[in-house]
């Protein structure tokens, strides 16, 4: 896991407008001043290969989207807004991305993602 967060964080310090912060034994990651994202370094998200996500308020395409893909479980339930999604290969990366760009989306209004596709 600690192999698949340096990649992702290197994939993600080049988009715009990314801070990335140490964050109680993870890798914090803002658009600019919103937190979209946590990458295990020393801790794990409830699972030890997973990146957790935030969107507060997802739009109903975003939360249909989440709620149907298996490899991500919402863990602050009643209010919807942090998500793990799970990795268990190498090829699980590209899709992590994906998520990660739609949690950054979302976080440039500072509260709903925009559209999501499927």
């Amino acid at each position: 896991m600690k192999a698949w967060s340096a990649a992702l964080a290197a994939e993600l310090g080049d988009w715009p407008h990314v801070v990335q912060k140490s964050f109680f034994g993870f890798t914090a990651l803002y658009r600019d001043k919103t937190m979209f994202g946590l990458l295990p370094r020393t801790r794990s998200i409830f699972k030890g290969n997973a990146v957790a996500l935030r969107f507060h308020d997802p739009n109903p395409a975003t939360r249909t989207r989440l709620e149907k893909e298996s490899r991500i479980a919402a863990f602050d339930k009643g209010n919807m807004r942090w998500f793990s999604f799970e990795l268990s290969c190498d090829a699980d990366l590209h899709d992590a991305l994906d998520y990660l760009g739609l949690a950054y989306e979302a976080a440039k209004s500072g509260k709903r993602a925009r559209s999501a596709k499927n």
